[in-house]
């Protein structure tokens, strides 16, 4: 197969511990393969963009096994908190990890699937995922990705020919094969399983191995991991809390310990700076509401964190979890002034803007997306009232971090609105028409160019 030779460098690393955090399975069967998405600028970091349609179809999704990578599919075991009630009858139902990679840090990626078929986790489903599952899957990673936001990467929407029934969407409803591109799918729930099962064993054999595939560091102290991890997820709280973004369920079985984001089932993008929105409709109490979301996130390392117990003292497990409040109250303040287009001055003057920026915002009830594209760089527009008159001032001695220039800037601002999903879903459903769906990720994209770092740009 035509892999890049430069780009393509598989990994067995996963097989060092299969033998107790995984079982191999088998994918479905499917009647048909039709590419839906291929995401050939994620591919090319692995080697994967100069594949041919046919060869795409027979590795992602018919899953004959990539060259000198894993030997076949392994479904992941774990445990976890599901709405803070411990659940220990989970694992993956309709995905397992296929293929892995060395990225070009160094560190671990892999292929992951959902709507794969059955394993021994599927309980009473069908392993399957909706095509509007999988639209809405590349949806919210290329907006997350053009944010900012750490998270995994559709690799590849696969239509399968299958008619799904689901409580949710009228029935019967197209079906799909999703490939992620993530760092890892190692969750606080695989930590949890092993606590459970008083795995001492297991559970210092996975603290090594996330330490060396994930942070490359050689070490196989569990409370150097912890300090990691929650430095990592405070970081991905917050850069939810910038992006106005609400996951939906932060169970800790969806808390990757990498901090990357992933599996997005009932996720919505706030349109105002509304604490109690909320993504899941069965979400009554509001436990994950956008601003509860870094609190939940805490509550998942603080489960980490006892399941560390089982191979360390109590005291130093403390200590470490403490990183996780001084980590975000740095990183919400780094990441509202990237939203802003701002440099940081440092010190006492980005929290006060900050803390004035949300005020406003709150009070005005404004539109999140057209208020970030507004004031990137530093401008308050005159037509903006006076709830907005302590930010000017504020303001007024920044410097942006990039200037507004480009195509972008001469445009209206991108949003990921819920209605606008269900109306790029629409003509999918209606006509088999794809185009909004690629005009929308184009834009996405544009705007994350707009967005980026200048050093970093693509």
């Amino acid at each position: 197969m035509p892999v890049s030779p430069q780009a393509y460098r598989p990994s067995t690393a996963l097989t060092e511990i299969a033998d107790f955090i995984a079982d191999p399975v088998a994918p479905a069967d499917f009647p048909q393969t039709i590419i839906r998405f291929r995401n050939d600028r994620a591919a090319a970091e692995i080697g994967l963009e100069t594949l041919t349609d046919a060869e795409w179809t027979a590795h992602l999704g018919r899953f004959q096994p990539l060259p000198d990578t894993l030997p076949g599919p392994f479904a992941m075991r774990y445990h976890g908190h599901q709405f803070r009630h411990y659940n220990s009858d989970l694992g993956d139902g309709r995905g397992f990890t296929f293929a892995q990679m060395t990225a070009r840090d160094g560190r671990l990626l892999e292929l992951g699937t959902k709507g794969s078929g059955q394993t021994p986790y599927s309980r009473s489903g069908d392993g399957r995922l909706t095509l509007k599952g999988g639209v809405r899957e590349i949806l919210a990673t290329e907006m997350l990705e053009a944010l900012n936001v750490p998270t995994s990467r559709t690799l590849s929407i696969i239509e399968t020919g299958e008619a799904l029934h689901r409580g949710d969407e009228p029935s019967p409803t197209r079906s799909a094969v999703m490939v992620r591109m993530s760092h890892g799918h190692i969750r606080i729930g695989s930590f949890q399983r092993l606590a459970f099962e008083r795995d001492e064993a297991g559970m210092k054999r996975l603290v090594s191995y996330v330490l060396r595939h994930f942070y490359s560091e050689d070490s196989d102290d569990p409370v150097r991991l912890l300090t990691l991890v929650a430095q990592r997820t405070a970081t991905l709280a917050a850069r939810y809390m910038a992006a106005g973004f609400v996951h939906g369920v932060l169970n800790s079985d969806n808390i990757n310990v990498t901090g990357e984001s992933f599996d997005y089932g009932p996720w919505r993008f706030a349109p105002t700076w509304d604490p109690e929105f909320t993504a899941a409709y069965f979400d009554h109490s509001g436990l994950y509401a956008l601003a509860r979301q870094p609190e939940a996130i805490q509550w998942d390392v603080m489960q980490f964190a006892s399941s560390l117990r089982l191979i360390a003292e109590s005291d130093p497990l403390i200590a470490a979890l403490e990183g996780f409040a001084t980590t975000y109250q740095q990183e919400i303040v780094t990441a509202l002034l990237w939203r802003l287009g701002l440099t940081p001055r440092g010190g006492t003057e980005d929290r006060a803007l900050v803390q004035t920026f949300e005020r406003a915002l709150r009070e005005s009830q404004a539109s999140l997306d057209r208020t970030y594209f507004d004031l990137f760089g530093g401008q308050v527009p005159d037509h903006y009232d006076e709830t907005w008159n302590g930010l000017r001032d504020l303001i007024e001695p920044y410097a942006p971090r990039r200037p507004r220039d480009g195509a972008y800037w001469q445009g209206t601002p991108e949003s990921m609105l819920i209605d606008e999903v269900e109306a790029i879903w629409a003509p999918i459903a209606e006509r088999d028409d794809w185009t909004m769906l690629h005009d929308k990720v184009a834009r996405v994209r544009a705007m994350g160019r707009a967005l980026a770092d200048p050093v970093t740009a693509a």
